[in-house]
């Protein structure tokens, strides 16, 4: 067995958005790998066959990562961009999507229809119909109906555009998107036939959740309408594709639902929030509402349970769906401790655990009896799993030499009570070739969110440092997901009560642990962990070296600049600047930089519009400016998902500049 390498990522395989065939026959996946020479990401897509247990290769442009089965339970339709003059127009600035049609038994791909925009989610609704959502923008349309003479004017004007961004609205970017002002997801339905697409919704109006009742004659959608500022009222509508009327079944109230469908034609089953307890980050409930009456009812009233996957992970790329309908149950996905599991409802209410072992489920298909799912389990990375009388079958192996080739430090719990009633799940590695004899430096990491969770899954980073030879520990203070609302709620309490967890949790690791040498523990964490590690550095000296990343430092500014700022900040801290300034800024970092001494590098990316890099820059010229050795290193056209989905070169950089910065200050 050999030491984990920096660039073993590059070899993994990342599974992503399994589904199954009508029939029940065969199930589609994809299939994303690292292409270290061109330094970017393939996708492909893989079919497995429920019969022979076989899976093979299904396409192979390398760009594959949207597909839904067609109704015929034989041929699948996916998206691609792949000739010159397709790249070309996408470079003039006319936006289109091409979609291609494959057999499953063989074939090459043939060309189906292209639309005139950027498709998103896409539905069939009948052979020559399909319905889907895609961003409208009114500065650009399509080039097609021009003479050459308009098309030439209109190329023009795209091209001078190019220097100058309006804004006018808020939030005016997002991230991994760029600017977005005035773009909505809009959603359209196209007719092969005639080649016409029509838009459903207003030009102010972006739709999330949609799906098509049971005979496909009518749409149901949430949608968020807005001028100026986007508004924290959702709204769901039916559209009757026939007679193309639309119907409004919610009433302007502040609400924010997750995800709409038909459970009964005039039964409508709604995954939301009403925010009044605890604010954006409370758990969603499930609700019913009849067509006719418009009549809405809670169904769960008492539910507490976080509704999405949050269990962190460096080891994926690619999602799929949370929630997926099979006849009269609605199946969901909710993250519970330090795990995500697989569970089922009905019109009543009545919840029922379909998938109980511990890990992350990240992706599912349903039809009848038959369940797959890809998952992390234990060390493993992704695999596609099978479940068979509530037992779990492992399909695939395309990771498995991770685990017979690697030396993998085990997971060991630590559960730390740092207040009467309040129990921390945390966990330590050692290191990959630890001696007893031996006293070993250590690495505190802080996950993201904050409402999210480290569980007992793979992580390539952790493995990694602990490879390296460094005991590395990490836990979920409050703030986290997977113990219901009153446990993730920091609201106004950021580097209080999550602070003191930590601390006690590091308390009680360094106690229990006596191989770690207490004098050269650094620490490191993204996002929320990026905040809360400017955070300690500034209320405490207890860490050797610091790795800051994707990090807030000041409140005050994060307000105006990240793409969840004005909303985000109010709701998080109580506060604005103008109502509560001194509030915003006592949970600043920023206010604490002159009390730091810890050196500290800092890692971000000049396309990160969550924590905008000027976060970062306030705090290294800061911690400059008071002396404290620091360094930062910004990666150029990266987002804020740089740790997880980053151009593999970037990411290798990312993790060379982290150890070599930990390996100078504690070894």
């Amino acid at each position: 067995m050999r030491k984990l390498n920096l660039d073993e990522f590059t070899k993994y395989k990342f599974l992503s958005n399994v589904d199954l065939s009508s029939n029940g026959k065969f199930a589609c996946f994809v299939m994303h790998e690292s292409n270290v020479e061109d330094n970017k990401y393939s996708s492909n897509l893989w079919l497995y066959n429920e019969g022979s247990g076989e899976y093979r290769k299904l396409t192979s442009f390398d760009k594959e990562s949207n597909f839904i089965w067609l109704e015929d339970g034989e041929n699948i339709l996916f998206s691609s961009v792949r000739d010159d003059k397709d790249k070309k127009r996408l470079k003039d600035g006319g936006a289109f999507t091409q979609f291609y049609k494959i057999n499953i038994h063989g074939g090459e791909a043939e060309k189906l229809f292209r639309v005139p925009l950027r498709v998103g989610s896409i539905k069939e609704v009948r052979e020559d119909k399909f319905i889907f959502t895609a961003e409208y923008n009114p500065m650009e349309f399509n080039l097609d109906g021009l003479s050459d003479e308009e098309k030439s004017k209109e190329l023009k004007k795209r091209k001078e555009e190019k220097d100058y961004q309006v804004i006018d609205e808020i939030p005016f970017w997002s991230n991994g998107s760029g600017f977005t002002n005035k773009k909505r997801d809009r959603l359209y339905i196209y007719d092969i036939g005639s080649n016409k697409c029509k838009a459903i919704t207003e030009e102010i109006s972006t739709v999330g959740s949609f799906n098509l009742n049971e005979d496909k004659s009518k749409v149901v959608f949430v949608a968020n309408d807005f001028k100026d500022m986007l508004s924290m009222i959702d709204n769901v509508y039916t559209y009757d594709i026939e007679s193309e009327n639309i119907d409004k079944l919610t009433k302007d109230e502040k609400f924010s639902y997750s995800y709409v469908n038909f459970m009964k034609d005039d039964t409508i089953i709604l995954m939301g929030s009403d925010m009044e307890r605890y604010g954006i980050n409370e758990n969603a409930k499930f609700y019913k509402i009849n067509t006719e009456t418009k009549k809405c009812i809670c169904i769960t009233p008492d539910f507490e349970t976080s509704t999405w996957n949050s269990v962190g992970s460096d080891a994926r790329y690619g999602g799929g769906a949370g929630f997926k309908k099979y006849k009269d149950h609605l199946y969901f996905i909710t993250t519970e401790r330090y795990s995500s599991h697989l569970n089922i409802i009905d019109l009543e209410g009545n919840i029922e655990k379909i998938i109980e072992t511990n890990g992350s489920v990240d992706s599912y298909a349903v039809n009848g009896e038959e369940i797959l799912f890809i998952g992390l389990r234990d060390l493993k990375l992704q695999e596609l799993y099978s479940l068979r009388d509530k037992k779990e079958v492992q399909l695939t192996d395309f990771n498995e030499w991770v685990n017979k080739e690697i030396s993998l430090s085990k997971i060991e719990k630590l559960e730390v009570e740092t207040e009467d009633g309040v129990i921390i799940d945390g966990w330590v590695l050692k290191p990959a070739d630890f001696d007893e004899k031996k006293i070993y430096p250590a690495i505190l990491d802080i996950h993201g969110g904050p409402k999210t969770v480290y569980g007992e899954v793979f992580y390539h980073e952790m493995q990694y440092f602990a490879s390296e030879g460094y005991f590395v520990f990490f836990c979920n203070p409050r703030g986290s997901d997977g113990k219901g609302n009153e446990f993730s709620d920091i609201r106004g309490k950021y580097g209080s009560i999550d602070y003191d967890d930590l601390m006690k949790f590091t308390d009680e690791v360094l106690n229990k642990y006596e191989n770690i040498d207490k004098d050269r523990v650094g620490v490191t964490g993204g996002s929320y962990g990026g905040f809360m590690t400017n955070w300690i550095i500034g209320h405490t000296d207890r860490f050797k070296a610091a790795a800051s990343q994707r990090s807030i430092s000041n409140w005050i500014s994060k307000f105006g600049t990240t793409d969840i700022g004005y909303y985000f900040v109010d709701d998080q801290q109580s506060g604005t600047p103008w109502n509560n300034a001194d509030k915003l800024w006592w949970h600043s970092p920023l206010k604490y930089a002159d009390k730091v001494k810890t050196p500290t590098l800092f890692i971000h990316s000049d396309e990160d519009y969550r924590c905008w890099m000027a976060e970062a820059l306030q705090m290294f010229s800061a911690l400059k400016y008071h002396g404290v050795d620091s360094r930062m290193c910004l990666f150029k056209g990266e987002n804020h998902e740089l740790s997880r989905s980053g151009k593999p070169a970037h990411r290798m950089r990312r993790l060379k500049e982290i150890i070599n910065w930990f390996d100078h200050y504690l070894k």
